[in-house]
């Protein structure tokens, strides 16, 4: 069963229609909305500050995401997919953004919609990505603008994979 605790008091929040894998872990201020997935061995941190997640978000395998003592907040919009082992922390995602695996996003950090973070980028403190960029390498710079209609209807294609995907654990969600 999935690890869900409290921590100073504040409880994790899941929204409708969440599937939780049974060793993910999630603790403290996290407040995530409706249709939104957690896979097997990620973790959302909420123990020194807030973490807010929108609809239909993905947290895949083996990502984390975390925020900063009393300085930094984690926020994640509506239709974002959070790639295999990508850490996220202490930044704002807006809606319909991939995260792509291996890939860091670091604190002060804002990712616009429609943005794509490429595999194992590493986006420094403080940048700020464009709507409907993708940001790719070490560190991570503006490799292509993209074309809002066609990257908004994949990343949210992908995000409702996800929900799809998460569908197929309907037995295990209904036993907990």
């Amino acid at each position: 069963m999935a690890l869900i605790l409290s921590v100073l008091g504040k409880s994790p929040q899941l929204g409708s229609n969440c599937f939780v894998a049974p060793n993910a872990t999630i603790v403290g201020d996290v407040q995530m909305g409706d249709e939104c997935s957690v896979w097997f061995n990620a973790v959302i941190r909420g123990d020194v500050n807030a973490i807010t997640m929108g609809n239909r978000v993905n947290v895949q395998d083996g990502a984390v995401i975390h925020c900063t003592y009393q300085k930094n907040a984690t926020l994640i919009g509506n239709n974002v997919s959070i790639g295999h082992n990508a850490l996220v922390h202490g930044c704002t995602i807006h809606d319909n953004v991939l995260i792509g695996m291996g890939a860091i996003v670091m604190d002060r950090c804002v990712v616009h919609s429609n943005s794509i973070i490429a595999a194992g980028a590493v986006v420094l403190e403080g940048t700020v990505v464009e709507e409907g960029a993708i940001f790719a390498g070490v560190p991570a710079k503006k490799v292509k603008q993209l074309q809002t209609g066609s990257t908004h209807a994949e990343i949210s294609r992908i995000a409702q994979n996800y929900v799809h995907y998460a569908g197929w654990f309907a037995d295990y969600n209904e036993a907990k």
